[in-house]
């Protein structure tokens, strides 16, 4: 470390010594890509301010294709696992993956886990499928994802039991914070047992709320399908005398779909997010703003992201799903009725349409803006666990992409700063106040 500079360090299976098979160099001007020399790095933050520094200057190893290799490509057994909830992009990241694996590096054998880490446990998953060129052909056009997906943990020791058992000695885990989490206990106990199986994780959060990638797939497609429905809300809305319209959207942390599908839209009234906490009655609150707005206007849109006004609804949530995150109550119904009591009471008489996409949005296909980077994470993934590199996952900063531990990233996410650009250009977009209080 060199003052408050920090190189950002990725655990390794060891010396990579193998010559990689890809058609690349290192010399200039031979008109071949490039590998990435082990040397190059990513700065974080890519902003500085002399009156104010960061407290600490990160240098991340910047990803890409190494020239020496830890693995000899033929002797790879390969797998890919998708965990979590559905999000656009998935079949995109299985298919992209496959395809580096199999045609670039020669590895002859990529097993696909079905319905998420279920598939490592034997005693309740389905067997593995054996990836083919046939297989993956044209599953970058459908939603879903073709290995299927599940919630909840599994015993970790039972995990790597069955990758020692089938022999797999690269793990690719595609999922959010919950999946990345679970990964670095597969990787914990695979250094306890001194095995040498690579484990990388590649960020898959439609919330766009991981910590180190400034974008994760999905999230343009969520977007865009989110403002679909935010414009058949205002014309919903429109077409009856103090029409609302109220949609619930994706955000159990962080507004970013909200927020995002907002400025998108651009016909949104007001938009509520986990971020920037809000009261209902009041003079300053919720209700009589949304009251004065259909009194000028006679219509109103809402938006309302899924984790926001918790405590609105009363009491501590303190239970948790099977992924590990905190059981929301619906802040949709609770507005829907809210909005509803308030008006019998104060007038006028409204007209209001609730809609939930949630899980219409998730099952889509990926937008072309996603498949190209579903495309780059799924190959970054593979040069990292290719080269060796393990225990950590594939993040996004400044435009480039990097290697990040997950020591560094698991149990933290990205948030909506209530005191940033895209926050203000929600409130400029919306017109709604800087908080409802």
């Amino acid at each position: 470390m060199e003052g408050n500079r920090r190189v950002v360090s990725v655990p390794s299976l060891g010396s990579a010594w193998v010559p990689s098979p890809l058609r690349r160099s290192s010399q200039v001007g031979d008109g071949l890509p490039k590998f990435v020399a082990p040397t190059q790095y990513v700065r974080y933050p890519v902003e500085w301010n002399p009156q104010q520094p960061p407290e600490e200057e990160l240098l991340f190893e910047k990803a890409g294709p190494r020239q020496q290799i830890f693995f000899e490509p033929g002797a790879v057994r390969a797998a890919v696992v998708t965990c979590g909830g559905l999000c656009p992009g998935l079949n995109n990241v299985i298919r992209s993956a496959f395809l580096e694996l199999h045609l670039n590096y020669g590895v002859s054998e990529v097993l696909g886990i079905r319905y998420g880490f279920r598939g490592l446990n034997p005693a309740i998953g389905d067997p593995p499928v054996r990836l083919s060129l046939e297989m993956v052909e044209r599953i970058h056009q459908a939603g879903g994802s073709i290995l299927g997906t599940s919630r909840g943990p599994q015993d970790v020791t039972v995990m790597v039991d069955f990758l020692v058992d089938q022999k797999i000695n690269l793990l690719l885990c595609i999922g959010g914070d919950g999946t990345q989490q679970a990964g670095q206990k597969i990787f914990e106990e695979i250094q306890r047992r001194g095995l040498p199986i690579a484990v990388v994780g590649v960020p898959k959060t439609i919330d766009n709320d991981i910590l180190y990638c400034e974008r994760s797939f999905g999230f343009a497609t969520a977007v865009a399908e989110a403002a679909r429905v935010l414009d058949c809300a205002h014309v919903e809305s429109k077409g009856a005398p103090y029409g609302i319209g109220l949609v619930k959207l994706m955000g159990r942390e962080s507004g970013f779909i909200a927020a995002a599908a907002t400025l998108a839209s651009q016909e949104v009234n007001f938009t509520l997010i986990p971020e920037v906490p809000f009261v209902l009655e009041g003079p300053g609150g919720f209700l009589p703003a949304l009251r004065r707005r259909l009194l000028d206007r006679r219509h109103a849109v809402i938006v309302v992201a899924e984790g926001a006004g918790q405590q609105l609804m009363g009491g501590p949530l303190d239970e948790r799903d099977a992924s590990g995150n905190r059981k929301l109550r619906d802040i949709g119904l609770f507005l829907k009725e809210r909005i509803t009591a308030y008006f019998a009471e104060h007038g006028p008489e409204v007209s209001l349409k609730y809609i939930d996409p949630s899980y219409i949005i998730r099952s889509v296909p990926a937008s072309s803006e996603d498949d190209i980077l579903c495309d780059q994470f799924a190959r970054h993934a593979v040069h990292a666990a290719m080269a060796g590199k393990t225990g950590m996952m594939i993040g996004l900063l400044n435009g480039s992409f990097v290697h990040v531990p997950w020591t560094l990233s698991v149990g933290r996410r990205r948030y909506v700063d209530e005191e940033g650009d895209l926050w203000a250009a929600v409130l400029a977009a919306t017109g709604q106040p800087k908080r409802f209080q």
